[in-house]
């Protein structure tokens, strides 16, 4: 039996549980301040300390593969146990490995984490457009064939992000304008939300105002990193997505990670941080 869609689930769980996002980002800074070694058992005890706190209890969880993939093999076989645990919690896992590349490579990227199986397989990949918004086919295909998500890089924070992202092309049209209509042709008709998301970084400003493009004609979700301990709350919130805030999945990582080690702790600044957004992106 197949599974409902990526962007059906994430809309219930928005819904149930907030719009928040947790990112398991266990960066040495935050090994040394939870008192963990900088290796794979440290790196284990971290992330699933984060997944007690607050898996079943927020949309969904967001581990940053590269964190993981600096220790080795020990660190993958770490994140495969997380992707796994997620899954046990009821929570969507967003595996944010930001892959993008062309041909039988972007086959094998999508395989890894797309096919049903995979012990890398989350929910929803983060990946990049950047050889041309053809080149993730196989990475489009195979979500939207597995009840998966993917989330495509678009408007980012990083300052280097604009010399790609708000060029333009012959015709006008800025690179994030044109990969965001991208996808508002593959997710059209989709009902609540399609299945191939955007990541517009929330502390970008008018960015989508000033390279034409239109958030609320993509009818995915809106991954939103920066919200929290990176500065955006809920008036930069409005100002980078306006009309479309209700498709916004706010992501949070440092501001409900610095609560660690203690259980309590975490699980009390998660539910404060899905509070805060879900009254930002969701005013009564």
């Amino acid at each position: 039996m197949s599974r409902p869609s990526f962007g059906a689930r994430l809309a219930a769980a928005m819904d149930s549980r907030g719009p928040l996002c947790v990112g398991i980002d266990p960066h040495p800074s935050l090994l040394a301040a939870w008192d963990l070694t900088d290796d794979a058992a440290g790196l284990r005890r971290f992330a699933l300390t984060v997944l007690d706190a607050v898996g079943g209890r927020v949309a969904a969880v967001k581990p940053q593969s590269a964190l993981f993939e600096r220790h080795g093999s020990a660190g993958v076989a770490v994140l495969e146990e997380v992707v796994a645990a997620g899954r046990e919690t009821g929570t969507l896992v967003v595996v944010d490995a930001k892959r993008g590349d062309i041909g039988s490579t972007m086959e094998g990227y999508a395989d890894a984490y797309l096919r049903d199986g995979s012990p890398l397989a989350g929910d929803a990949l983060t990946v990049s457009p950047y050889l041309g918004f053809g080149s993730l086919d196989p990475a489009v295909d195979l979500a939207l064939a597995t009840g998966r998500g993917l989330f495509v890089l678009c408007l980012t924070s990083n300052k280097e992000g604009h010399e790609v992202q708000h060029a333009r092309t012959e015709d006008g049209v800025s690179v994030a304008a044109a990969i965001a209509a991208r996808a508002a042709a593959i997710n059209a008709g989709a009902d609540p939300l399609g299945s191939v998301g955007l990541v517009v970084g929330a502390t970008v400003g008018d960015a989508a105002d000033r390279t034409g493009t239109d958030l609320t004609r993509v009818n995915g979700p809106l991954l939103a990193p920066g919200v929290g301990a990176q500065g955006a709350g809920a008036r930069e919130l409005a100002a980078v997505f306006g009309a479309a805030r209700h498709q916004v999945l706010a992501s949070s990582s440092r501001g409900v990670l610095a609560a660690g080690p203690d259980v309590a702790a975490l699980r009390a600044a998660a539910v404060r941080a899905a509070e805060e957004a879900t009254a930002a992106l969701r005013p009564s």
